[in-house]
């Protein structure tokens, strides 16, 4: 081995201090930007400068419970955004269940408190002159649960694969973000049931200002999201403070067609105050009781929903008259954001998620069928699953289960809302509408779960890592796909792009519909996919 002289070792060692200054300046570890309340620091990784725990609201606990969020306090210095912030109180999620580790909503880093009005982006590059297309997620997990800190969430992959800024973002839930209490403490409280909702108008109109800075385009925002996220995008369309805000819209698996009425969310926010003890009326207790004593009482009325097998739905946005106009796609599809084009979509199996009884057998099938045909003529049960089996043969009864009872619930919501935005679109002039339906199995446990609820999350994000879809060359080219189309969606307003077959819009007349159905070769378009299926439930039965 050659020894190496005293100059080359100066040498060398000049060489690396010289490199060493030059990297500090282009600042190798750490990104600053400078919003309209003040400096951040961000993190790279991997070339993609993250900043987590960005603030766009003021904390809401105490005199600001309940109420509108409030924007957040300009500060001097440099303030760290390397680190999640809080996320909204929650019962954490339960891995006794496999679906829940499939999902990893139990890693929910950053802590739990109300000061949760925090934001987290991705960007190539803080420059702001790169004008890149803004995706914007909300996270699942209905209206009680989750959070935009989630593994399943990050955005590095889809920031560097697409050269686009991504976001997430927490807010409000639960009785936190929608107890409505307008009927019981006045003017005061009048937004109280949308308060959760208002948050992420505020996020959206922090991003408005400052979004350019971390290299983004204001007038290119896409807002979507699955289950819950899909729930709150819908929400957003018929919300006049959001409008102008985002430019697309996207619903994965949660079209949401109605909120909640205001008579029923008074008498929850009535029985809410009665076992707080709190009299209507008289709220001020509400702003000094602690956290936890809330939760508590939420957490209550969640368990009687979760009895029931159902996820709990006490709490959700309230079509209060003013901060939610309307009802999001009843009778139609709202007026305001007819501009807005959408892309809106489910997955074949939904309702797998909410199902354990993977032993079911033929005569348990058949009994399920007969509970959903009740009341209706013309068809018996075991007609019912041999139409369903000659779609599939080698489905098993827990997957024919699960389709049936999706295409009852998740299907018929996505097909109505895609129906009233092509029409709007018809015959109003308003922004176009596409759909897809991902049929392609998830892996895990064998491909005992179908194609459930969530399984497009991470191929819509380019991010095959959790456990519903696994690092393969197959689930690549999908995410490829998919990711690709939300994209093209978010920069354009049409999804069509190089990575998929031609995509028509979704009319009326011939309803076509990507379908991702195993390798990407087969994604292909196609019209009224199912269509027996759809005829057959499209028709109202005694429980509709």
């Amino acid at each position: 081995m050659p020894t190496l002289s005293r100059r080359h070792w100066l040498g060398a060692a000049a060489g690396m201090f010289a490199g060493g200054v030059r990297a500090m300046n282009e600042h190798p570890v750490f990104s600053v930007v400078e919003t309209a309340q003040g400096k951040v620091r961000g993190l790279k990784s991997g070339g993609i400068h993250v900043f987590k725990g960005l603030r766009y609201g003021a904390d809401t606990a105490g005199a600001n419970r309940f109420l509108p969020p409030q924007p957040v306090a300009p500060w001097a210095g440099v303030r760290d955004a390397t680190a999640y912030g809080n996320h909204a109180p929650q019962m954490p999620a339960d891995r006794r269940h496999a679906y829940a580790d499939l999902i990893a909503y139990d890693l929910q880093p950053g802590g739990m408190g109300e000061d949760c009005l925090v934001l987290n982006l991705w960007t190539p590059s803080p420059d702001k002159a790169a004008k890149r297309p803004v995706l914007v997620h909300l996270h699942g997990g209905g209206h009680y649960a989750g959070s935009g800190n989630s593994p399943q969430f990050d955005g590095e992959m889809m920031a560097r694969f697409g050269d686009a800024v991504f976001v997430t973002l927490n807010h409000r839930l639960g009785a936190f973000g929608y107890l409505h209490l307008a009927g019981h403490g006045g003017e005061r409280y009048a937004q109280s049931g949308a308060a959760g909702m208002l948050d992420i108008v505020a996020g959206l109109r922090w991003l408005r200002e400052n979004v350019e800075a971390f290299g983004g385009d204001p007038a290119r925002v896409l807002v979507f999201g699955q289950s819950g996220g899909g729930l709150k995008t819908s929400t957003l369309m018929a919300m006049p403070s959001a409008q102008g805000l985002f430019h697309r819209a996207g619903v994965m698996s949660g079209s949401g067609i109605r909120a909640m009425p205001q008579a029923t969310a008074h008498d929850t926010a009535a029985r809410f105050l009665a076992a707080l003890d709190v009299k209507s009326g008289a709220l001020d207790k509400l702003h000094q009781l602690p956290m936890e004593q809330l939760l508590a009482v939420q957490l209550a009325f969640e368990r009687v929903d979760r009895q029931q097998g159902e996820a709990p739905r006490a709490f959700a946005p309230v079509v209060d008259g003013v901060a939610i106009a309307r009802h999001p796609f009843d009778p139609d599809a709202p007026a305001m954001s007819a501009r807005v084009p959408m892309l809106i979509s489910t997955t074949l199996d939904e309702r797998a998620y909410r199902q354990v009884n993977f032993d079911l057998d033929e005569a348990s099938l058949l009994k399920f069928a007969e509970g959903k045909l009740a009341g209706r003529a013309g068809l018996d049960a075991a007609a019912l699953v041999a139409m369903y089996r000659a779609e599939d043969p080698r489905a098993t009864p827990f997957v024919l289960q699960a389709r049936i009872d999706t295409d009852t619930t998740f299907r018929l919501g996505a097909q109505l809302q895609a129906e009233r935005k092509a029409a709007q679109h018809a015959t109003q002039g308003g922004a176009p509408v596409w759909t897809y339906l991902w049929k392609t199995p998830s892996p895990a446990y064998g491909g005992r779960y179908g194609a459930p609820h969530g399984v497009d999350i991470g191929p819509s994000l380019h991010d095959i890592r959790m456990g519903l879809n696994g690092p393969s060359a197959e689930n690549l080219a999908l995410a490829d796909q998919l990711a690709s189309a939300w994209l093209a969606f978010a920069a354009t307003g049409d999804p069509n792009n190089a990575r998929t077959p031609a995509w028509p819009t979704f009319t009326l007349a011939r309803r076509s519909t990507l379908v991702f159905d195993g390798p990407a070769s087969q994604t292909r378009a196609v019209d009224d996919p199912r269509r027996a299926f759809r005829e057959l439930w499209a028709t109202p039965g005694p429980n509709r």
